[in-house]
């Protein structure tokens, strides 16, 4: 046998009400921020009754975690050198986690809930010139915005050949706003194809099969900035490299 529920007639009045007003607001039910004073967890929430809407679901701060490529510049060269133990092992110091690299270029990848990436880099560049006696300038990526500048084909129709190299300039800067983009530099020993606000595409003509452009010098003495290069072939491998896990 079924067993019917019956509303008393105050009972009908009061669904009558909520009906109303669950339809005045759409079907969502009215909820009223209230301010506290002290105390844990973050704000509550209170319903039309008065009561404490998730009172007991505070779960303190949410923290996400982010994996970067830290794209270090002027790392082994110039007869400044540092093994990539070394190097794990000093980005290791400052608390990251599953600190790892590729090559001897100078490029790690980390895992951190840091949520300012500019004070992150801060700290990271004052512990490698604390501990390496040198500045080394930092620029980080997370691994979806270099996939993401990959995906993008910048060199999209452009070949490279033994005389011709395809460039990724990591900035700190945007580029200064009276350089124009696309540009050739005077001599043609180099093409600047396209620009965001981090990152320059350049296209390298060697000549004699050498590369006779600084790409640290590239903008000229009006960019604020810093940079540091990677061959577009060497950067898909650093991204390969980061997403493995």
């Amino acid at each position: 046998m079924h067993h019917l529920f019956q509303l008393q007639p105050e009972g009908v009045e009061r669904a009558g009400r909520r009906l109303r007003r669950i339809r005045r607001t759409g079907g969502r039910t009215a909820v009223k921020r209230t301010a506290r004073a002290g105390g844990m967890g973050g704000p509550r929430w209170a319903g039309a009754d008065g009561g404490v809407v998730g009172a007991r679901c505070q779960t303190g701060r949410v923290t996400t975690t982010t994996t970067y490529i830290a794209f270090l510049r002027a790392i082994n060269v110039g007869g400044r050198t540092v093994t990539m133990e070394r190097l794990r092992a000093l980005f290791a110091e400052l608390g990251l986690g599953g600190v790892r690299s590729y090559i001897q270029s100078g490029n790690v990848f980390f895992s951190t809930d840091e949520p300012d990436r500019a004070a992150l880099t801060r700290r990271i560049e004052e512990h490698l010139a604390d501990a390496l006696g040198y500045p080394v300038p930092v620029l980080l990526r997370t691994v979806e915005e270099v996939a993401a500048l990959l995906d993008a084909e910048p060199f999209a129709g452009i070949e490279a050949t033994p005389d011709v190299r395809l460039m990724v300039v990591f900035l700190s800067e945007p580029l200064p706003v009276d350089l124009t983009v696309p540009f050739t530099s005077p001599k043609g020993d180099y093409e600047v194809v396209g620009a965001d606000p981090g990152t320059a595409y350049v296209v390298i003509h060697l000549r004699g099969g050498r590369m006779n452009t600084n790409p640290g010098t590239l903008f000229g003495p009006s960019y604020p900035g810093l940079s540091t290069s990677r061959f577009l072939h060497t950067t898909a491998k650093i991204l390969a490299a980061a997403r493995k896990t």
